[in-house]
């Protein structure tokens, strides 16, 4: 399912217009954004946690060379599913 897909299986439940659904769904998604980029954590009972995680400055080898590289400190999103979420696929 893509954005376009999710907005529209909103908007049949929701009613109201398109548009609305679609900014609705965009505040959402940039309210989470805005939340991990502060460096907090949004937790949705029954559905998940979204979290940041820091992953440390490494070093690597280069597979073709052999050479050591530096791999800078770095930061991901990362999702937690709830109980509730995987009782749901189940």
């Amino acid at each position: 399912m893509n954005k376009g897909l999710f907005v529209d299986a909103i908007h049949e439940k929701m009613g109201g217009t398109k548009k609305q659904t679609e900014e609705l769904v965009d505040l959402v998604f940039n309210t989470i954004a805005d939340t991990l980029r502060g460096g907090g954590e949004v937790s949705i009972s029954g559905f998940g946690t979204f979290l940041v995680k820091t992953n440390k400055a490494r070093t690597a080898r280069n597979p073709r060379t052999g050479e050591a590289v530096h791999v800078p400190e770095t930061r991901a999103p990362k999702f937690k599913a709830g109980k509730g979420l995987k009782d749901a696929v189940k």
